[in-house]
């Protein structure tokens, strides 16, 4: 990947390096993780991860906003306000930043997972306000976008 490649592209069978959970996050068994990073963002706030991991149960705690889909396997999740679970390939889950989820991998998981490092609300207030300003005195920088959207 080149820095100012526009357009990135990547496969999800990649090779994974070793990703281990927090010991003290560990509840049952010795779950083995693993994970790649397939892209990042200019700003460095945005990722999109593979991550992969073996049977056995964990605490997770997030500090980012997650999206994951689940490509292999499966598991069951359950957090404060919501039962246990079992999710499998196709399943698409969002944990907020803040949030804590009990997983307990049965057999192995694989997923795919797109990270967003939340801002205070003033920030992204901000950030969409120029933005749109941008796209007003610039509106040039909007026709590929638009073109694809079939606009003229």
């Amino acid at each position: 990947m080149m820095p100012n490649d526009l357009i990135v592209t990547s496969r999800t069978d990649v090779e994974l390096k070793p990703a281990p959970i927090e010991p003290s996050w560990i509840i049952e068994g010795n779950p083995v993780a693993t994970n790649c990073t397939l892209s990042r963002s200019a700003d460095g706030m945005a990722s999109t991860i593979i991550w992969q991991c073996t049977e056995g149960k964990f605490e997770w705690h997030y500090d980012i906003d997650e999206t994951i889909c689940i490509l292999e396997g499966s598991v069951v999740i359950e957090s404060a306000g919501m039962p246990a679970k079992r999710y499998g390939p196709g399943d698409v889950i969002f944990f907020k930043d803040g949030a804590s989820a009990r997983w307990h991998v049965e057999g192995h998981i694989r997923k795919i997972a797109f990270c967003r490092r939340t801002q205070p609300r003033l920030v992204g207030l901000a950030v969409r306000a120029f933005a749109k300003l941008r796209s007003l005195l610039l509106p040039s920088a909007n026709r590929p976008a638009q073109s694809l959207l079939g606009a003229n």
